[in-house]
């Protein structure tokens, strides 16, 4: 039967049914609960550095399972930092010992910038060759570099240091850049994967143009890659910052030296006595922060990037 409405009338509207309330199933407080705790071992390690560096070396010793920090003092970082004198660093604890922070910092930025640089120049050049130039036996070489990923990097320590020594560039940056800057398989395999994606009709049309392969891949392969070189420059970087046993096999000089280094030399530095563990975690905590400002920072655009890449 039909249903018809005055003039002048209109149909009241539908109430809305109110939202339902998320039902806490076994299931969903299980999976909550178990992130909690992921989460809460994450950061422990974090906490417990903070916590030791926040201390006094000399009370850390009578109480070293306190959750909360011993003779709460800020001389761990001053020590870290090389303001503190020797009588103010060895009341506290320490070995007074310095360390120059600055410096130590300064090498490891020109290490970890110049080494991501060139990862990231050299690799996006051959991910470009590899997936948007045809040429025979392509697929053979990119296979056979590809295969470097089942290398472990142990086995190539000492050919490389050989090699380095024999060239004269032992406690330079040269030498510590040469052996991985030009070449890193993960690096080329991540942007094989994107580029391998990327439509053709504007490289097609910057052929017809007149464009040569070096200006479509300046111009347009590089702008259009901006997302996953942004990712992988961060992964190179922090690995970079990281490197320790390459950097102690190749350099012993002050100037050269990263910061992963002089944190060994810091903890080594009261050999007759007890570590200076407070000032040594303030110290790696100091090394540690630019790395988990830049995962707070891009930590999205890391995941997002990995799985518009392909690689799930």
């Amino acid at each position: 039967m039909a249903v018809t409405l005055a003039a002048g009338t209109t149909a009241a509207p539908r109430p809305r049914s109110p939202k339902r309330a998320t039902k806490l199933s076994p299931g969903r407080i299980l999976a909550w609960t178990y992130l909690v705790v992921i989460v809460l071992i994450t950061l422990f390690p974090f906490y417990w550095i903070l916590r030791t560096a926040l201390s006094n070396n000399y009370n850390l010793a009578t109480n070293p399972s306190s959750p909360l920090p011993v003779g709460f003092t800020w001389g761990a970082f001053e020590r870290a930092l090389g303001i503190a004198s020797t009588a103010q660093a060895q009341a506290q604890g320490g070995s007074g010992a310095s360390l120059d922070i600055a410096l130590y910092m300064r090498n490891s930025v020109i290490y970890a910038t110049s080494q991501t640089i060139l990862i990231v120049l050299f690799s996006a050049a051959a991910a470009y060759a590899f997936s948007r130039l045809h040429w025979r036996g392509r697929n053979l070489v990119f296979n056979i570099l590809i295969s470097a990923l089942m290398v472990p990097g142990v086995f190539t320590l000492l050919p490389n240091f050989v090699f380095v020594k024999n060239l004269g560039l032992t406690n330079t940056f040269a030498g510590l850049l040469l052996p991985g800057a030009l070449f890193q398989a993960f690096t080329l395999f991540f942007l094989r994967q994107f580029m391998l994606g990327l439509s053709s009709e504007v490289e097609e049309a910057a052929i017809i143009d007149g464009a040569g392969p070096l200006r479509i891949f300046f111009r347009i392969i590089l702008p259009m890659s901006s997302a996953p070189i942004a990712t992988v420059s961060l992964l190179m970087f922090v690995n970079a910052w990281n490197d320790y046993l390459w950097p102690l096999l190749i350099t012993n000089s002050q100037s050269v030296e990263p910061l992963t280094l002089a944190l060994g030399v810091f903890k080594q530095s009261s050999p007759q006595a007890a570590p200076d563990w407070a000032g040594l975690m303030a110290a790696a905590l100091i090394a540690a922060l630019p790395m988990l400002l830049l995962f707070v920072a891009f930590g999205k655009r890391i995941v997002n990037s990995i799985g518009f890449s392909g690689l799930k």
